[in-house]
């Protein structure tokens, strides 16, 4: 069975998600920001064997504690898309811009694409590509336990920002009426940020996507 910990990092609150097979005990972290030290506690607490980091998308945000974790752990960077390589080249940037600590930029060692599947232990994933945040913006789908992680694509009652370099307002609409609503509707998403909730909750009640 797959178990999962949500594990907000920086000050900017981002959702960073540690994520098991129970069975094997082999995890993958997805997007972590920073507080590196943190997130190695969390998996060194739980005897935990982290074999992947996956990314939803490029921004220093999600990222930032990426290859520090990957060089210590010798874990595999695994996405995003590799129409967000563009950010991840230009992290050294983004920390000046942002006020962060400084990271290395870096590249994955695979991108991922539309229908590519991630395993985790004895666990299934399915991805999808969701531009309009950023034009390689992926989510990833667990559908033994209906879950999906969105990153910065929806929150409970908004959508991402599309103001960045390459967002796409209309990319980012069409990414989420057209892939992650086609999903049934008690499928539960974690947001790249604050509280998640149900497709089917934002598909009635979210005033963007009315």
């Amino acid at each position: 069975m797959l178990k999962q910990k949500i594990i907000p990092v920086t000050t900017y609150q981002q959702n960073c998600s540690l994520v098991w097979c129970d069975q094997t005990h082999e995890a993958a972290l997805i997007d972590p920001g920073g507080d590196v030290s943190v997130l190695l506690t969390e998996i060194e607490n739980k005897q935990l064997d982290l074999k992947q980091i996956w990314l939803t998308h490029g921004h220093l945000d999600h990222v930032g504690g990426t290859e520090e974790i990957a060089a210590k752990c010798n874990a595999q960077i695994i996405g995003p898309h590799q129409d967000d390589f563009f950010w991840l080249d230009i992290l050294q940037q983004q920390c000046e811009m942002f006020n962060f600590p400084q990271v290395k930029n870096f590249t994955p060692d695979q991108w991922l694409n539309e229908g590519d599947s991630l395993t985790l232990g004895n666990e299934r994933f399915e991805v999808l590509h969701t531009p309009g945040h950023t034009p390689g913006h992926i989510v990833i789908i667990h559908h033994a336990s209906k879950t999906l992680w969105v990153g910065d694509v929806l929150f409970k009652q908004s959508i991402g920002r599309t103001d960045f370099p390459r967002g796409s307002y209309d990319d980012l609409i069409a990414s989420i009426k057209n892939k992650l609503f086609t999903l049934p509707g008690d499928y539960q998403f974690v947001p790249g940020h604050g509280p998640g909730g149900s497709l089917e909750d934002e598909k009635l009640n979210n005033p963007y996507l009315q």
